[in-house]
C-alpha cells in the first residue's frame, strides 16, 4: 500500500469516526471500510483532498446497493453494538470522547470479539475515570487476550481528539460561564483551530467553505487556497465566532448548535456595545473569561496577561500577550455567567 493511499484511508476513518451525520449515513463505522472497496482508489484521494464533496444520501443508496442480505444483516449488527456501547458507556456517566474511544477500539481492534456474551459490558468495564491510554490499553489487552499497543492506539486517538470537544474539564457543563469558555478557548488554541470568516468553531468541510467563498469572498473567496490548504478537514472560528461556538454547544452531544442557549448571532462590535459592564484596558479585571476588543476584532482573557483569539485567516487561533495585542477595552459577555472567585483552570 502507498503512503498516499495510506494517508487517504486513515483520512477516511478520522472522518467517518468524526462526523457524526457521515457515521450514522453509512450505517456505521465499518462501512466505511467497506467504501473504500467499492470506490475507486482515485476518488478516495481526492475525496479527502478536497476535491469532491461527500453526499451522504446517495452515499449510502450507492453502497447499500452493492451489498448482500447478509452482508446488510452484518453492518445492522454493527450499527446496533456502536449503539449499546454509547447507552452503556452513557450509563457509566462517561463523556463523549471517552465513547468515541470504546467505539474506536471495537470497530478496529475487537470486531472479531463482539459476538461473545457480555461484550459490552466487558469493553465498558476497561474504562475508568482519568485514564491514560496505556492504561487503558493494557486493560483492554487483558480483558481481550490482545496484544493492542498503546502507541498505535494514540496515533488514532490524537488525529480524532484534534477535532473533537472534550468537556470534561468544564466546571458546569449545563451552564455557560466564564470559567467554561477559557477552556474551551484553550482546548481550540491548543488543537490548532484555523480562522475562517463567518465560522463558528464546526470542523470545516469543503462544501462549507464553498458556501463561504460565495458569501464573503474578499473575506474567504480571495483566500480560499489558502484555507484548503491549511484548514480544511479541521474546527475553524473567526474572532466572535469563538465565542459564539461556546455559546452554542450542546455539551451532552458535542455538537454545535446555532442560536441556541440565549447566545445571539451578532459580530465583535455589537457584543461590545451590548455590554453593561465593560471598560478600558488599563482598568482590566483578573477574571478570567472576560472578552477583549477593539473596533471590530474580540477575544477571550484567560487571566495571567494572556488572551486567546481567532487572529486572521493565516494564523488561526492563538495565544497573545494582552500588552501589545491591540486590544483597547474589556466586557463582560452578557450571555455567560461570571464566576469570579474562582482562578482559570
Amino acid at each position: 500500500m502507498s503512503a498516499t493511499v495510506a494517508a487517504a484511508l486513515k483520512k477516511i476513518a478520522v472522518a467517518i469516526l468524526t462526523d457524526k451525520k457521515l457515521r450514522k449515513a453509512v450505517l456505521g463505522i465499518v462501512l466505511g471500510i467497506i467504501i473504500i472497496v467499492v470506490m475507486p482508489v482515485v476518488a478516495v484521494i481526492a475525496l479527502f483532498n478536497g476535491d469532491i464533496n461527500i453526499d451522504t444520501d446517495r452515499l449510502q443508496q450507492i453502497v447499500v446497493e452493492e451489498m448482500s442480505d447478509e452482508e446488510k444483516a452484518k453492518l445492522q449488527a454493527v450499527e446496533d453494538t456502536m449503539k449499546a456501547i454509547e447507552t452503556a458507556m452513557n450509563e457509566k456517566g462517561f463523556t463523549a470522547e471517552r465513547i468515541k474511544e470504546a467505539q474506536v477500539l471495537y470497530t478496529l481492534a475487537l470486531y472479531d470479539h463482539s459476538k461473545a456474551d457480555g461484550f459490552v459490558d466487558k469493553l465498558v468495564g476497561c474504562f475508568a475515570e482519568d485514564q491514560t491510554d496505556e492504561q487503558l490499553i493494557a486493560a483492554v489487552n487483558s480483558a481481550f487476550g490482545t496484544e493492542l499497543k498503546a502507541e498505535d492506539y494514540s496515533k488514532i486517538m490524537n488525529s480524532i481528539r484534534a477535532n473533537s470537544i472534550n468537556t470534561s474539564g468544564f466546571i458546569d457543563p449545563h451552564s455557560k460561564n466564564n470559567l467554561d469558555l477559557v477552556e474551551w478557548a484553550k482546548q481550540a488554541q491548543s488543537h490548532g483551530w484555523g480562522y475562517v470568516w463567518g465560522s463558528y468553531g464546526e470542523v470545516l468541510t469543503q462544501k462549507t467553505l464553498n458556501s463561504k467563498a460565495k458569501q464573503y469572498p474578499d473575506e474567504v473567496g480571495s483566500k480560499a487556497d489558502f484555507i484548503k490548504t491549511h484548514w480544511l478537514g479541521r474546527r475553524t472560528a473567526d474572532c466572535i465566532g469563538l465565542i459564539k461556538g461556546y455559546g452554542w454547544l450542546n455539551t451532552q452531544t458535542g455538537t454545535i448548535e446555532y442560536g441556541t442557549n440565549g447566545m445571539p448571532d451578532i459580530g465583535a462590535d455589537t457584543m461590545f456595545n451590548n455590554a453593561t459592564e465593560k471598560g478600558t484596558l488599563d482598568t482590566l479585571p483578573e477574571i478570567p473569561g472576560l472578552a477583549l476588543w477593539h473596533s471590530g476584532h474580540i477575544g477571550i482573557y484567560i487571566g495571567g496577561g494572556k488572551v486567546i483569539h481567532a487572529a486572521n485567516t493565516h494564523a488561526g487561533v492563538i495565544i497573545s500577550d494582552v500588552s501589545g495585542s491591540g486590544f483597547t477595552h474589556w466586557l463582560k459577555i452578557p450571555y455567560i455567567t461570571y464566576t469570579e472567585n474562582t482562578e482559570s483552570q
